[in-house]
């Protein structure tokens, strides 16, 4: 398992992006050289975890829970093979291109270590119009959900350098099954999966573990405690 490339997005003018100044940061390109990885700071204060990358717009994107997100080769691969196009490293707007590594696979609240990074898995990529555009497919959001194979976000836990090329070591990989895609299948077409995700506690993205308490709570289970 290895780092194959780490991919930083400028901000970018474009027709395509859902918010209303025009700027994105999702045209992610691999760089050569170690990159400084840290926590950014809360959602809706704080931008990429990784040095030097763009996250335009902090409402939804970026912060803690979200400082990094990763994809692996082999999905994209499965893609370029779908669509019958090459995709490059970066293209999902990805920070992290690896290989070797089940990344919608892992475990939410597993950890990696990357150079001298250790990384924690929360939670699914939720596409949006942007992507959609971006990777000029029609009905994308549909299709890149439907295949449930999203990537990971990442948090922080130990700051420090990767670069591409970098081993990928699994370090802690907790004991419950909920998965990245499980996940996402819960919070995107298959709510009913949400109560599961409750055994992934507060290494859960603090976005998807509200919305499995509320589920629970609407189902008549009663408020829950933390």
């Amino acid at each position: 398992m290895k780092l194959l490339s780490v991919n930083l997005g400028r901000p970018k003018s474009v027709p395509y992006t859902d918010q209303p100044d025009g700027v994105t940061g999702i045209d992610k390109r691999p760089v050569d050289g170690p990159v400084r990885v840290a926590a950014p700071g809360p959602k809706g204060v704080g931008a990429s975890g990784v040095a030097g990358d763009a996250v335009c717009h902090t409402r939804h994107h970026g912060g803690d829970d979200q400082a990094v997100y990763a994809v692996a080769r082999e999905d994209l691969d499965d893609w370029e093979r779908e669509l019958g196009r090459p995709l490059a490293n970066g293209v999902f707007g990805e920070n992290l291109t690896t290989t070797g590594l089940d990344v919608s696979g892992a475990r939410i609240g597993e950890r990696w270590r990357i150079g001298s990074v250790v990384l924690e898995v929360t939670s699914g990529r939720i596409p949006c119009s942007t992507f959609q555009v971006h990777v000029g497919e029609e009905r994308w959001v549909k299709r890149f959900t439907a295949k449930g194979a999203p990537g990971a976000y990442l948090r922080v836990i130990e700051p420090g350098e990767v670069r591409a090329g970098d081993p990928v070591e699994v370090v802690h990989r907790p004991d419950h099954e909920v998965t990245v895609a499980l996940q996402f299948r819960a919070v995107t077409t298959e709510r009913a999966l949400l109560p599961r995700l409750l055994a992934a506690g507060e290494a859960l993205h603090p976005e998807a573990l509200a919305k499995a308490r509320e589920y629970l709570e609407k189902q008549g289970a009663g408020p829950l405690g933390a």
